[in-house]
């Protein structure tokens, strides 16, 4: 593991901690692969009773690294889906992870960094975090997030959320129920760490059949593999290149009213 994610422990948590404060830790192909180790590591930490995830920085998790993603406009659709399946895979871990996962949100989340936050049980954030998935903006479909989202905030606010593509404050996103608590910069691995420790006085074996019961009876229409899919093809589209490209460009998208 690089140093673009590091693994430490405090107290009776793992803490995972996003470090690409220059890119504002953005997903790179390589921070899916290490965050995905670090998941699989604590899943099997003994040292582990619940895991923290964070990020260095001003930021939680600003999306894709959009750098990376323009090189990636010309790629074949395979090439496409396999980003697609790993992130997707990613999501599914942190969801599915047999010990209780918190995101110490220190700033914006948004776009993949705001599903991040969607995958795990508990999530307190400072006051000036953002919020938002701005994907159809570009020409990009949010997929793998929509079962979380729903979840969390019910239909009427995911559609808010999904089709504007505006960003929200920590104070609406707790309105909505999106996290679960607001605090200080200062006290945010504080509330955290107090988080772990009541977790931590639940039996192991009972927390993770609690989590598998309450992931069973949350219906879900698509598999992990379709919502990837549906990641996946608007990625091929023209739409989707001429929305990157005014982006990169800091124009408005060709379908913008002039």
């Amino acid at each position: 593991m690089s140093d673009i994610v590091q693994y430490a422990h405090r107290g009776s948590a793992a803490v995972v901690t996003i470090n690409r404060p220059d890119r504002r830790n953005a997903l790179s192909r390589a921070l899916i692969a290490e965050l995905t180790e670090a998941f699989l590591r604590a899943s099997t930490d003994p040292d582990a009773r619940s895991v923290i995830l964070t990020g260095t920085g001003t930021a939680f998790c600003a999306g894709m690294d959009l750098d990376e993603l323009r090189g990636t406009l010309g790629d074949e659709a395979d090439k496409v889906w396999d980003d697609a399946s790993k992130l997707s895979a990613l999501y599914e871990l942190i969801y599915t992870l047999p010990k209780p996962t918190i995101a110490a949100v220190n700033g914006a989340a948004v776009a993949g960094g705001a599903g991040l936050v969607s995958v795990c049980d508990l999530a307190v954030s400072v006051p000036d975090a953002k919020f938002g998935y701005p994907e159809v903006r570009r020409g990009l479909v949010a997929a793998m997030v929509m079962p979380h989202l729903l979840r969390h905030v019910g239909e009427r606010a995911a559609r808010y959320l999904l089709l504007t593509g505006e960003l929200i404050d920590a104070v609406e996103a707790l309105h909505l129920r999106f996290i679960n608590a607001v605090t200080n910069p200062d006290r945010l691995m504080d509330a955290a760490d107090a988080w772990a420790k009541s977790l931590a006085e639940g039996g192991p074996k009972a927390l993770a059949t609690t989590k598998d019961l309450l992931r069973r009876c949350s219906p879900r229409a698509m598999s992990v593999e379709e919502l990837a899919r549906g990641s996946a093809e608007p990625r091929l589209t023209d739409e989707c290149k001429h929305g990157l490209t005014a982006f990169f460009e800091k124009k408005p998208a060709p379908w913008v009213p002039k």
